[in-house]
């Protein structure tokens, strides 16, 4: 092997290593949030019937409303029978909440798959990020991700799109330019390498105002 192969070896372990650990740091803040709330549920319950014993509704509806507000940030919102894209996909959600871009989800998928929860972990989180962060670009009410996972006959179908300006992205080579910097393009090459490794199938769409990536894998 050569030393520019090792080099890029070396870069992609690291890269990896990141990515995991940004998205189990994500993953435990939404977890330790949702503990939290548990915790404190008794101590709710009993401020909310104190307010009601006394007659004081009004302070008892401001109270509701604060732990509406409240478990909005914590709630898991998407349950695809898969713990790991449950974890990935309500950490990026939070993420989305956070930065006032809406998501729509429709997703599907068995709790055994043929990648790797690393590969899953590359895929989503990579896809998710992108969207999110394009998203931003649009003023707050003409933001969407949109966001499809399922089963096609004996592959796993996932499909990300987001809205972005009427313009189309241009490509260079045959791949699409960014904004971003260095560690965006990586993050696209390390989905190309994925499916290409498990022979999927993966296909990118820039029109309409939307742009969308499209992945077919077998599910062995």
């Amino acid at each position: 092997m050569g030393l520019f192969s090792r080099r890029v070896d070396r870069q992609i372990a690291a890269y990896q290593r990141e990515l995991i650990d940004i998205h189990y740091k994500e993953v435990d803040t939404m977890y330790r949030k949702m503990r939290g709330w548990r915790h404190d549920y008794r101590n709710h319950i009993s401020v909310m019937k104190g307010l009601h014993q006394s007659g004081q509704f009004e302070e008892l509806g401001r109270y509701l409303d604060m732990l509406e507000t409240d478990l909005n940030t914590v709630d898991v919102v998407v349950k695809t029978g898969n713990p790991m894209a449950d974890a990935i996909l309500n950490s990026k959600l939070t993420l989305a909440a956070a930065k006032n871009v809406p998501v729509k989800t429709d997703v599907h998928i068995p709790v055994r798959l043929g990648l790797s929860e690393l590969d899953l972990c590359v895929i989503l989180g990579n896809l998710l990020d992108n969207a999110i962060e394009a998203s931003q670009s649009l003023p707050e009410g003409e933001r969407m991700v949109r966001i499809y996972m399922d089963i096609k006959e004996t592959r796993l179908y996932i499909s990300v799109t987001n809205l972005c300006s009427g313009k189309k992205m241009p490509k260079v080579n045959g791949r699409f330019l960014t904004k971003k910097g260095e560690g965006h393009g990586f993050g696209l090459v390390r989905i190309d390498d994925i499916v290409e490794r498990h022979g999927g199938y993966l296909n990118r769409n820039s029109e309409d105002g939307a742009f969308t990536t499209e992945i077919l894998l077998p599910l062995e």
